[in-house]
C-alpha cells in the first residue's frame, strides 16, 4: 500500500487529517497526526496572517514531519446580496437568548486571501490544499515555485480533471457523505452529492494524479475499500473530533456520541454554503421559515457571534455541529492511539481480504 502519495510525503499509514477550521483543528491534533505517521492539515481560513504564522509555528514545534495547511479558494466568496434585514430578523431572537448584541454584518465577511497566501508563501509550509475552488494560475505558480505539494478537492470527476489541468500534484475525491462544508465549485452543490464509494473510481479512472477519498470513512474496513477503489489515501475528519488534541466543545463531543448516522443534514444556514452537521434547533428553525440565508461567506460573518456565545453558554443547539454520515464509529482517544488502532485495522481488513480468494 506504498504509493505514491504515501513515499512523497513519508506517511507510514495512508492517512490525510481533514482540515477543520473554526475549532476543531489544532497545531497538537496536525502534529498529532503527522507524529502518528499521516498527514496532519490545519484549516486557516478564518485566520488572520498572524494567526497563521502562530498556528504553523506551533505546529512546527510539535512536529519536524510534513504538514499541510487550507485554504478556501477565492472564488468561494461571493458579493453580498439577498435579504439582509430579514437574515438579521431571523437571528435576533437567538442572540436575546445569549444575550448579545443585536446581529449586524461586519464590513468584510472574512479574511483577505491574498493576504493569508503571502504568509503562506512566506511561511514554505510543504503542503497547501484548496477546497471551494481552484486560485489563480499565478498562485499556482509561486506555490510550486517553492516546492509546495499542492493538493485540490473535488465533488465531481470534472472537477478533478479541472484541478489536475491546473497543476495540482493529488485531489481530494470528497463525497457525499463528508462532514462540513461541500467542496464544489463546477456545478450547483446539489448535483454534486455523490456518495464516497461511487465518486472515488470515477476519479481515479479519470486523472493520472494521486486521488485522496474523503467521506464517510471512520475506520480501517473503510480506507480498505478506498485503496481498492483507487485511491491513494484517506482523508479523514470526523474521525479525529472526540480525539484529545481536537479542539471539538464538550457539547458538541457529547452531540456527535449521542447522534445517529441518520441525524446529520445538509444546511446553508449557518454559513450560506452546504455543509453537512449534526441537525440541531437552529437548523430546525432555518429550515422551518422561507428565509433564504445571505450567500457565502457574508451568512457565515453573521451567525459567527451567535455560535461563538453559544460555545461559551454550552449551547450544542446554536452551534455548528459539522460531521460526516459514520459518526457512530467515533472513538474518545488521542490521535496517537486512534492512527495506531486505524493502522491495526488496515492489517486486519488486508488479511481478512486474502482469506476470501
Amino acid at each position: 500500500m506504498q504509493h505514491d502519495f504515501c513515499r512523497r510525503h513519508a506517511l507510514t499509514t495512508p492517512i490525510v487529517l481533514a482540515p477543520m477550521a473554526g475549532g476543531p483543528g489544532t497545531p497538537e491534533l496536525a502534529a498529532a497526526v503527522s507524529e502518528a505517521g499521516g498527514l496532519g492539515s490545519l484549516g486557516v481560513n478564518y485566520l488572520s496572517p498572524k494567526q497563521i504564522e502562530e498556528a504553523v509555528a506551533r505546529t512546527r514545534s510539535l512536529t519536524q514531519r510534513t504538514f499541510a495547511v487550507n485554504l478556501f479558494a477565492p472564488e468561494s466568496t461571493q458579493p453580498l446580496s439577498g435579504n439582509i434585514d430579514a437574515a438579521r430578523a431571523f437571528l435576533a431572537a437567538f442572540h436575546s437568548q445569549l444575550g448579545i448584541a443585536s446581529p449586524s454584518l461586519p464590513e468584510h465577511a472574512g479574511e483577505n486571501f491574498e493576504k493569508q497566501l503571502e504568509v503562506v508563501l512566506g511561511l514554505r509550509v510543504p503542503a497547501v490544499t484548496f477546497t471551494m475552488g481552484i486560485p489563480s494560475p499565478s498562485a499556482i505558480q509561486n506555490l510550486k515555485a517553492q516546492g509546495a505539494y499542492l493538493i485540490g478537492t473535488a465533488t465531481t470527476v470534472e472537477e478533478a480533471e479541472r484541478i489536475e489541468r491546473a497543476g495540482f500534484d493529488a485531489v481530494v475525491a470528497q463525497g457525499s457523505e463528508a462532514g462540513a462544508h461541500r467542496g464544489t465549485f463546477a456545478v450547483k452543490e446539489e448535483f454534486a452529492l455523490i456518495g464516497t464509494m461511487a465518486l472515488t473510481p470515477q476519479v481515479a479512472d479519470a486523472v493520472s494524479i494521486p486521488v485522496i477519498a474523503s467521506g464517510g470513512i471512520m475506520d480501517g474496513r473503510g480506507i480498505v475499500a478506498a485503496l481498492a477503489l483507487g485511491a491513494q489515501a484517506v482523508q479523514l475528519g470526523t474521525a479525529f473530533l472526540c480525539c484529545d488534541e481536537a479542539g471539538t466543545s464538550p457539547e458538541y463531543r457529547q452531540a456527535l456520541l449521542d447522534a445517529r448516522e441518520d441525524q446529520t443534514t445538509l444546511t446553508r444556514g449557518f454559513s450560506g454554503r452546504l455543509a453537512r452537521g449534526v441537525r440541531n434547533e437552529f437548523i430546525d428553525q432555518a429550515e422551518a421559515t422561507d428565509l433564504e440565508p445571505l450567500p457565502f461567506p457574508w451568512q457565515n460573518a453573521l451567525t459567527r457571534p451567535m455560535r461563538q456565545a453559544a460555545r461559551v453558554a454550552e449551547r450544542a443547539g446554536l452551534q455548528s455541529l459539522w460531521a460526516g454520515q459514520g459518526l457512530r464509529m467515533l472513538r474518545k482517544q488521542t490521535a496517537a492511539e486512534l492512527m495506531a488502532r486505524l493502522k491495526d485495522e488496515i492489517e486486519a481488513g488486508k488479511q481478512r481480504l486474502s482469506t476470501m480468494g
